[in-house]
């Protein structure tokens, strides 16, 4: 896609909580701002957190396997702590993490890494340990959103764009898009957000708008 027709435009809110639906904080912040030919992406977290998927850690409990397992599990992952195991556990259920964990720790052996967070379920790689999300959810375990292609296929219907996203963008070059509308590419949405134009501190841009897509995708189609 011609990448230099394209234009980011992050868009500021206010903290957003569960007492928010996503559709409307974009339309309130950035409605006057979308065309048809655009696309609206919107950060995982923050969709997340308006659907109420996050939990503090005092309100957790632990247990056995999550300690165990935690410890094998890169300082990188949320997964390496306890906490962010067991809030895997919870969701994914414990026999599953498990037995993805064994799975994944064979597999590795033979050179092949990332089995385990294939298997233990989606999830897994989306779990926000404390610090991992914008204050003052930083505070809080935040998993990740739930049903993000129906989220999607709202904001595009309630303003007639081009298409909408759900994306995991961090600034380690790490960029996933977890839901679109129909007839995105995901792969192609995520090399467009990899620079992170959201933010994760303190930016309070859960919204880009991706300004004219829709004709960049003409010319390179």
């Amino acid at each position: 896609m011609g990448q230099e027709k394209l234009e980011l435009l992050p868009v500021r809110t206010h903290i957003v909580t569960k007492k928010d639906d996503i559709v409307d904080v974009i339309e309130k912040y950035a409605g006057a701002n979308i065309g048809p030919g655009d696309v609206v992406s919107v950060a995982e977290s923050v969709v997340a957190i308006t659907q109420g998927r996050y939990k503090r850690p005092e309100e957790l409990n632990p247990g056995f396997w999550a300690r165990m397992l935690s410890r094998f599990i890169h300082r990188d992952s949320s997964l390496s702590s306890i906490n962010g195991m067991q809030v895997t556990m919870d969701e994914e259920g414990t026999f599953r993490v498990i037995a993805a964990f064994i799975v994944g720790g064979i597999a590795k052996v033979f050179g092949n890494s990332g089995l385990f967070y294939k298997l233990a379920g989606e999830q897994a790689p989306l779990v926000d340990d404390v610090t991992g999300t914008m204050p003052p959810f930083d505070k809080m375990l935040v998993f990740g959103p739930k049903e993000p292609n129906k989220v999607a296929e709202r904001i595009k219907e309630r303003f007639g764009c081009y298409g909408a996203a759900v994306a995991d963008v961090n600034d380690l070059k790490r960029a996933e898009v977890l839901g679109v509308s129909e007839g995105l590419d995901p792969k192609e949405l995520a090399r467009i957000l990899i620079d992170n134009p959201f933010g994760n501190a303190n930016q309070q841009t859960p919204i880009v708008i991706i300004k004219n897509y829709a004709a960049a995708a003409a010319m390179r189609g």
